[in-house]
């Protein structure tokens, strides 16, 4: 439940010293008062505006103004008002939750949830592996009715997520239901813990088991090692064919993309990144490849890295794309950590796939398009049986 950035945060460890360093040197005798910095100078409307609405609220506004919040204000308005769709500003405490996630590190009891309409509760869809739910006993299908001594309904959906969530050593107090008829109630008190969080998800098909299906919900730091083990897994119980699901896959890290494709892909250009002063970076894969036949899934919720992916197995011919196009988001993003432990997030390159066209504001193509029913497009994805998965069935039917 937590922010994410999508694609490429190469995390450029670097000080953006100039707009900083001024704005917290002189916090407390009026931030725009005066200017140790040429940025000033060099844009003097923008400042001298600045200065006149700070003189203003320092002058005639009657409660007191917190100079932090300010800062972030000023910050978070410069970046919505740059133009980059993409840009983002995280405040000290949201730059460490994201690093933290990034790094496939969470603090938590260790589930995946999702809303349940019918109970107007939150169900739990996955328990992660190693994680104090599941020493706890937390099963998927458990539907939390409440959070401390407040129902999910009155809660809302995110402010219960928001109640789940907590530091490493503190307690979540929920109460489930569960079993056929959901009439066995159970009550939990966990303590949360340090969790791995479980990007990829992973099974036999039922109706066939020679055919895998894996899902990958994002890509970060623990991607590649999870979405690795899930395929050697399969492997070993006897898949031979495999649907990779990147369907409302939002993207994540550019490491960790090039790490799964590098696995997949022979040998040769993964994603070809293009600066705003014309230089090109290629990220090449080894001579090794995944030799299995493989379909992806996609619609139009797969975006950045997750396009990446579908469209170099594409360009590779190794895969067939099935379902719908996808977002269209050919954007990459460094997050640049600021002098104060907070950072921006700013678009710094376009990214190519192997061969083809970048797709920003198009999207990827599948080989074989077909919708989701119509009575089914609004319902969570989790929700829906692999016999009712019109776009799953059809990428069976290209592997059988």
């Amino acid at each position: 439940m937590s922010k994410k950035v999508p694609l490429g945060l190469t995390l450029l460890l670097i000080v953006f010293t100039a707009l900083v360093t001024f704005l917290s040197t002189f916090v407390g005798v009026g931030i725009w008062s005066k200017s140790s910095s040429g940025i000033a100078d060099g844009n003097s409307e923008l400042y001298n505006k600045l200065r006149s609405v700070d003189d203003l609220f320092r002058t005639y506004y009657i409660n007191e103004m917190d100079e932090d919040s300010i800062i972030d204000g000023i910050i978070a308005g410069y970046v919505a008002g740059s133009g980059d769709k993409y840009a983002a500003y995280f405040n000290k405490e949201d730059y460490a939750a994201f690093i933290s996630d990034n790094n496939a590190q969470l603090q938590g009891i260790g589930v995946h949830v999702i809303y349940n309409a019918d109970f107007r509760a939150i169900e739990v869809i996955n328990v992660m592996p190693n994680s104090p739910a599941l020493e706890a006993g937390v099963m998927p299908g458990d539907i939390i009715i409440s959070v401390g001594d407040k129902s999910v309904a009155t809660l809302g959906y995110y402010g219960a997520v928001s109640a789940m969530r907590g530091d490493a050593g503190t307690y979540a107090v929920f109460t489930v239901l569960r079993g056929d008829d959901y009439s066995e109630q159970k009550e939990f008190s966990i303590e949360r813990g340090y969790v791995t969080e479980q990007t990829v998800i992973s099974r036999l098909y039922e109706a066939d088991p020679t055919i895998g299906i894996v899902r990958i919900l994002q890509f970060d730091a623990g991607t590649p090692g999870q979405f690795i083990e899930a395929l050697e897994t399969l492997q070993s119980q006897g898949a031979g064919k495999f649907v990779l699901d990147v369907r409302y896959n939002p993207g994540g890290d550019l490491q960790a993309i090039c790490k799964v494709l590098d696995y997949l892909l022979p040998e040769g250009p993964i994603v070809r990144t293009v600066y705003k002063n014309g230089q090109e970076n290629v990220i090449n894969s080894d001579a090794n490849e995944f030799k299995y036949p493989m379909a992806v899934l996609i619609n139009g919720s797969t975006a950045s890295a997750g396009e990446l992916f579908a469209s170099a197995l594409k360009d590779y011919n190794k895969a067939t794309l099935v379902g719908v196009t996808t977002y269209g988001k050919g954007t990459m993003q460094s997050i640049i950590k600021l002098a104060d432990d907070s950072a921006v997030s700013i678009s710094v390159a376009l990214y190519n796939p192997p061969f083809s066209d970048n797709y920003e504001g198009v999207g990827v193509k599948p080989d074989i398009e077909i919708e989701m029913p119509e009575h089914l497009k609004n319902v969570n994805i989790y929700k829906i049986s692999d016999e009712e998965d019109t776009q799953l069935l059809e990428a069976i039917k290209v592997l059988s």
